[in-house]
């Protein structure tokens, strides 16, 4: 929303503030080699004024690797970026990048910044995802996010659990996270191997109507539930 007029306001810190006090565990945001939304300069405040962990999604991207190494999250976020996309329209192709992916991981785990790899829910990627040295994976949950179905929807439930379940044997933390909102979410919440998720969008949207605060209280609620 500040982007679209190129202004000062709303400023993402002071949000990012406001659902700290209402009980978000973290903050995640994503740094874009275009820098279509957030900026450097909110990167670094981010990390200075914050009390909960910052998770920076990130492309592998030389420059913004560098911003990252400098600001120093708890947790880099690794995902693919295409400048045409929306939004992060798919898990990031381990086998493709291993060897890349190698060296970044260990730029980050050399300064104590831990690292997840954002993936599709197929045995080859999480089992390449172990195999480059990444502690943590976040699955994305897209597809789930996207059927209309009770049957489509128990279909891909099955797939993120057979992920989480291998993730899990292989020593991953597993997180989930893309396109979930207050109705989907409680499904997934079945999968007990799934330790985290990272929601946005839904809670920005329903912000709109009931506050930020309260958006965030509502989805907290519903976790714990």
């Amino acid at each position: 929303m500040r982007q679209a007029r190129l202004g000062l306001v709303p400023d993402p810190v002071e949000a990012a503030l406001a659902a700290e006090r209402a009980g978000a565990d973290s903050i995640v945001c994503h740094l874009r080699e275009d820098r279509r939304h957030i900026q450097d300069r909110d990167v670094a405040r981010l990390r200075q004024r914050l009390s909960i962990p910052l998770n920076l999604e990130m492309s592998m991207a030389s420059q913004i690797v560098t911003v990252a190494l400098r600001v120093k999250p708890h947790q880099v976020t690794l995902v693919p970026e295409r400048r045409q996309e929306l939004t992060t329209e798919g898990g990031l192709d381990v086998i493709r990048y291993t060897r890349q992916l190698k060296r970044v991981i260990a730029a980050f785990q050399a300064k104590n910044i831990q690292v997840s790899l954002f993936v599709d829910p197929l045995d080859a990627q999480i089992q390449a995802a172990a195999d480059v040295g990444t502690r943590v994976i976040e699955l994305h949950t897209g597809r789930y996010a996207s059927v209309f179905t009770n049957a489509q929807q128990t279909r891909q439930l099955q797939i993120l659990q057979r992920a989480a379940v291998r993730g899990r044997r292989l020593g991953l933390g597993v997180a989930a996270g893309h396109g979930l909102d207050y109705t989907n979410v409680r499904a997934l919440l079945r999968i007990e191997e799934i330790e985290e998720v990272n929601i946005g969008f839904s809670m920005v949207s329903r912000a709109l109507f009931v506050g930020l605060a309260q958006a965030v209280r509502d989805m907290k609620a519903l976790l714990q539930r």
